[in-house]
């Protein structure tokens, strides 16, 4: 800063030089505040709020982990919808199973026409074993299970939430014939008239035919696969349809209980991910309507700068009047 006498020297101009400095410090500012308005960002190096800088960063990963976790969360979303949708035609089989066997059921029926129902049956319960194997997402058999004995429940753990342990388990039971319907030596296990468990001997699920393990559902006599099923055998089946009906209402209630806690999920990581978002906006971001103001200041400065620069380097002369 320029003191008395500065200005009876010409070899230093004092006043010029502290004029400049402040002129540079003012354009820096501009510079600054220009970039800071192009950019949108309140900090655009780690220089100009180092803290402020490795706080917005550290929110940025977990915004972009959280984002990928809801993306998850859909993703699994629609995994359990595939499974739903087989589980509604499943289901919907079972109904009609039930319906066939109550017919059937009835002694007004010959002979031919229950083996005709149980033909049908058997037809329903290999669409049955169909929609399990075509139920597929990924390489995944949604309704096989997991391995090859298609009894093992198969567990899906989704990643949905950014730190490890944010995670959700669904289990799938497997969903076959064989799984479905209670069986004795290889006979349907029904209930006789009294409530009792009871053998079907006419009624079977064969696990060597062409769905192994799977099963099939059989209504003749393995010793005498002439001695078709009778009324009673039907009446007897239809306890266990009813049993395999409540098996898969089971499958869908806790398959329903995992699609639930997914949409939690859901809004949950909308929420976080909202609330973060404000959080490095409000330490990044610009507020234009203060940077205008700012850079309206700026401009004052930068001209009386200038102004005041062109008048130090004119005071030298000054030191011409001694002379002449």
């Amino acid at each position: 800063m320029s003191s008395f006498g500065d200005l009876n020297r010409i070899n230093t101009n004092i006043q010029s030089m502290d004029s400049q400095l402040s002129l540079n410090r003012i354009n820096r500012g501009l510079a600054e505040n220009q970039m800071r308005m192009s950019t949108g960002l309140r900090i655009n190096r780690a220089e100009d709020d180092a803290a402020g800088y490795s706080i917005a960063t550290k929110l940025s990963s977990r915004v972009t982990a959280l984002n990928q976790a809801l993306q998850n969360v859909g993703d699994a979303k629609s995994v359990l919808d595939i499974a739903e949708s087989s589980f509604d035609t499943i289901m919907d089989s079972l109904v009609e199973m039930k319906g066939l066997a109550t017919q059937a059921a009835n002694d007004t029926l010959g002979t031919n026409e229950r083996r005709y129902i149980g033909e049908q049956i058997t037809a329903m319960g290999n669409n049955i074993n169909e929609i399990a194997n075509q139920t597929v997402f990924q390489d995944y058999e949604l309704l096989n299970g997991e391995g090859s004995d298609f009894e093992t429940d198969l567990t899906l753990t989704f990643q949905v939430g950014e730190r490890a342990q944010d995670v959700l388990e669904a289990n799938l039971r497997p969903v076959n014939v064989a799984s479905l319907f209670d069986t004795n030596g290889g006979n349907v296990v029904g209930e006789d008239a009294n409530g009792d468990p009871v053998d079907i001997a006419s009624i079977r699920v064969d696990t060597a035919g062409s769905y192994g393990v799977q099963g099939e559902l059989v209504f003749n006599d393995g010793a005498d696969p002439a001695v078709a099923a009778t009324t009673d055998d039907f009446r007897n089946f239809i306890k266990s349809i009813d049993e395999a009906i409540n098996r898969m209402a089971e499958r869908t209630n806790d398959l329903g209980m995992s699609q639930s806690s997914l949409s939690i999920r859901e809004v949950t990581l909308s929420q976080a991910i909202s609330a973060n978002q404000s959080a490095v906006s409000r330490i990044m971001d610009t507020d234009f309507a203060k940077e205008q103001s700012e850079s309206v200041r700026l401009q004052i400065l930068q001209q009386t700068a200038t102004s005041a620069l062109a008048q130090a380097n004119m005071g030298p002369q000054s030191v011409l009047g001694f002379i002449g």
